[in-house]
């Protein structure tokens, strides 16, 4: 049973909310470079791929989530590790992170995009995402 104030996510063909899109946040360079592989492999290669970097901490999530692919690409990022995912289903999700723990890349939070987060500047959605993880025990 998921903790109180998260819900469950299905393997199943549900769209979750927003434009298809995965922002990235803390990743060095050539991270970024390996996780676009993994993408690619496992059938996201359709899935815009932008990278947050210090000068994002402030902006808006759903703003940053309409930037153009490879937005920020190529530049190591000084944020805390995460990675937000939107418009894709849980079945993808599922798969992606399951991709993603494959990589050995270091512990980082997962957010999936909702109406809600989209309106919080950046650095507050990593900031929850960090209460959670404690709130999960992990």
């Amino acid at each position: 049973m998921p903790a109180p104030g998260f819900s469950k996510v299905n393997n199943s063909r549900k769209l979750l909310y927003g434009l298809r899109r995965c922002l990235v946040c803390g990743y060095a360079a050539a991270e970024q470079e390996t996780l676009l592989a993994m993408m690619l492999r496992w059938g996201f290669a359709d899935m815009p791929t932008l990278f947050a970097g210090a000068a994002d901490m402030d902006r808006p999530v759903g703003e940053l989530l309409r930037e153009p692919a490879g937005y920020g690409q190529g530049v190591d990022s000084p944020l805390p590790r995460a990675v937000v995912l939107s418009g894709l289903t849980e079945k993808e999700l599922s798969t992606f992170m399951a991709a993603w723990k494959h990589l050995g890349l270091p512990r980082q939070n997962w957010a999936v995009l909702t109406p809600t987060s989209e309106g919080w500047p950046l650095m507050e959605l990593l900031a929850e995402l960090d209460l959670e993880r404690l709130a999960l025990g992990k």
